[in-house]
């Protein structure tokens, strides 16, 4: 009996370790496959969630006699679940391209539902796989407590996040990640196997099967990521990003997260971004850029400047740039590889010119470089008479109201630190920001220095009316608020854009779930409400330092696997001992309510008064602090609830539920339109509710 009972456990811890590198996996495999952001994120854990609520619930057919629990069954849904993780990263690669037209972009129900369907089968059983281990265990022994499972579900998760963060990330690639991480699943799902049974064809059949699917991924890591058109010509998996370059004939084309950034042949965009600052100034001695594409290298050494500092996050970009000739070295270039935003605010360097290369505004990480803090970062850097320029998307002739409301948030918040912005018209909209007036006869400025341009020497008269420029500038709008980290305006915008470009609205979505939300609260018991809306703080709060991070310190795709482990570090010991006070039950409810409510109280006034200023530890100590509360609360509210099957699986299901429910409403309304304070404000006043809830309810 003893020794089955450890063979289950065995059994999921595995999973549990299998199931957060998949998690982290796959969310980084979207990320790519979407050109995704943080929304992306929060959708895969939003749908992970759900589903793995949904088949907790299922879980319950077991407890009908519908499927009755057995050692045996529990065994061949862990083989399955060994290998369903590689299958499930091969579909999301293989499946884009026939879900969607190959090379457009996605919107938000397209991703979600995508998300939806190829996460489902493996979520589904993940979520059953938990409280059906608890009833094949309580067949051998009926005094079995259910925190059992819920402590070693944990500490498989806090290890595979421990061995992603610290191993998996940083030498081997996502196939491979997934064979190590599975492979102690599968042997521990053969030996759960009656010992009897054990030399069967069908079992020996069965989990070679498994490991025959694990390391065919691994065989076609590269094969799955070949293009349609041109080849592949690199694939690399950094700290930071999946990095490819493909190559259609003699022209090469860098991808960052599946995203096209750099291209060998884009000479004309090179000359516009360096030019259009650059003629401005009459010394360019020392110039900051800020990532960089093919041939600005060339057009920044016309200007014979004295040093360059070049920043890029990642080192491999770098690598990678010059080993296919997109950049080209020259004396004076200094390479730094560090986060620009980052790198700014610790230099000491005055600058003549610094030049922003980023691509849209869309995600958090590059947002932070489009705020009122981070142009005031500039602002100290420039010289009396430098520039600073950046760009947006361009457009010909119509600009789109959401299209004009986002260059206006952005041309408004570089007005409150340079006297005079102007707005240049194009395959991007050059901002070119000083305190000195804008000349706008770019060629005759660059005739009068000598220097020499295709692009803009040949072009530039047609396409950059004076009428076109003075109307550009006249339509920016002075009422649209400015951009700042704690409140992003423009990501808010960005993402109302993403709606109108596919002629959807999220209103329907938030409707039909807010609905189905209500419907299960009013169903559910008050000890499943505090753990729902624990559930809802401890993720709503993950999301909130996810989203931190990435405007404070900007590489949250490395970091990620971190994140989410140290919001599990801290429910296992949580979940210990609240196991062993659980007989004070209600005092604990309340008690850990408290804390959950100070931490946030914290939260919110050291983003107020500290803001960028907070240390990377703040973030990872508060997620530990939060999540060691809510593992504290599990045991308490499942002794209240008599601890029996049926209330180990509601228990279960109601924390995961609540855990989505956070995801979704603070990452997809709270942050984007109410900012982090607000956002930490309002999770703050759900456990308030929680605590009355508690406090008003009987023994």
């Amino acid at each position: 009996m003893k020794k089955n009972e450890g063979s289950i456990t065995s059994v999921v811890i595995a999973t549990g370790i299998s199931s957060v590198v998949a998690q982290l996996i796959t969310i980084r495999e979207f990320l790519a496959q979407l050109h995704g952001n943080e929304f992306v994120i929060a959708l895969i854990l939003f749908n992970w969630l759900v589903l793995g609520g949904v088949g907790t619930l299922m879980a319950r057919l077991a407890l009908r006699g519908y499927w009755k629990a057995s050692i045996k069954r529990l065994a061949w849904m862990s083989v399955l679940l060994s290998c369903l993780p590689s299958i499930q990263i091969l579909a999301v690669r293989w499946f884009r391209d026939v879900f969607f037209i190959h090379g457009v972009s996605v919107g938000f129900y397209q991703t979600l539902f995508y998300i939806f369907l190829t996460i489902a089968p493996y979520t589904l059983i993940i979520g059953f796989v938990l409280p059906y281990s608890l009833f094949v265990i309580r067949n051998l022994n009926p005094a079995c407590s259910g925190i059992r499972i819920y402590l070693a579900d944990n500490l498989g998760d806090i290890a595979g996040g421990a061995l992603f963060s610290f191993f998996l990330v940083y030498f081997v690639s996502p196939m491979t990640a997934l064979l190590l991480s599975n492979l102690p699943l599968l042997v521990f799902a053969y030996l759960l196997f009656p010992a009897s049974g054990r030399s069967r064809i069908g079992i020996l059949s069965g989990c070679g099967l498994a490991l025959l699917i694990l390391f065919s991924g691994v065989f076609l890591e590269t094969a799955s990521l070949s293009p349609r058109e041109g080849e592949l010509a690199f694939y690399g998996e950094s700290r930071y990003g999946r990095i490819e370059v493909l190559r259609d004939r003699d022209q090469f084309t860098l991808l960052r997260d599946g995203r096209p950034v750099f291209s060998s042949h884009n000479f004309s965009m090179a000359e516009e971004i360096i030019h259009y600052p650059l003629s401005q100034i009459e010394n360019a001695g020392h110039i900051l850029l800020i990532s960089a594409e093919s041939g600005m290298m060339e057009e920044l050494e016309k200007y014979k400047p004295a040093i360059v500092d070049y920043v890029e996050l990642d080192p491999q970009i770098t690598e990678i740039q010059f080993r296919f000739n997109l950049l080209k070295p020259f004396p004076g270039l200094n390479i730094i590889h560090k986060d620009g935003r980052a790198y700014l605010k610790e230099t000491d360097t005055s600058y003549d010119a610094v030049i922003i290369n980023f691509t849209e505004p869309d995600t958090f990480q590059i947002n932070r470089f489009f705020t009122d803090e981070f142009f005031s970062m500039v602002k100290r850097r420039i010289r009396p008479q430098g520039i600073f320029s950046f760009s947006m998307e361009g457009f010909e002739n119509y600009l789109s109201e959401s299209q004009r409301r986002k260059l206006s948030c952005v041309y408004n918040t570089a007005s409150e630190y340079f006297s005079h912005v102007t707005l240049l018209p194009g395959q991007r909209v050059i901002f070119l920001c000083t305190d000195s007036p804008v000349m706008t006869d770019i060629p005759q400025r660059l005739y009068q220095k000598g220097i020499q341009t295709d692009y803009i020497s040949s072009f530039y008269y047609g396409n950059l009316t004076e009428e076109r420029i003075i109307k550009l500038n006249e339509l920016m709008d002075p009422a649209v608020p400015v951009n700042t980290d704690g409140s992003p305006r423009l990501i808010r915008l960005m993402f109302s854009e993403w709606f109108e470009k596919f002629a959807a609205s999220p209103v329907g979505f938030i409707a039909v779930f807010s609905m189905l939300g209500l419907i299960y609260l009013f169903r559910i018991k008050r000890e499943e409400f505090v753990l729902f809306t624990t559930g809802c703080m401890t993720m709503g709060s993950e999301i909130l330092v996810i989203f931190a991070f990435q405007i404070f310190f900007g590489y949250v795709y490395f970091q990620i696997g971190l994140i989410i482990t140290v919001f599990l570090a801290g429910l296992f010991p949580g979940a210990w001992q609240g196991h062993r006070l659980r007989q004070k039950g209600k005092g604990v409810l309340l008690f850990t309510d408290c804390l959950l409510i100070i931490f946030m109280a914290a939260f919110i006034m050291s983003i107020l008064f500290i803001g960028d200023h907070l240390p990377i530890a703040f973030f990872f100590i508060f997620g530990a602090l939060v999540s060691f509360a809510c593992g504290f609360q599990f045991p308490a509210a499942l002794h209240l609830r008599k601890d029996d099957n049926p209330a180990a699986t509601r228990a279960f299901s109601a924390d995961l539920i609540g855990a989505a429910c956070g995801i979704l409403v603070s990452s997809v309304f709270l942050i984007p339109y109410f900012g982090l304070v607000w956002t930490a404000v309002i999770l703050m006043a759900i456990k308030i509710m929680s605590l009355i809830a508690v406090a008003a309810g009987n023994e």
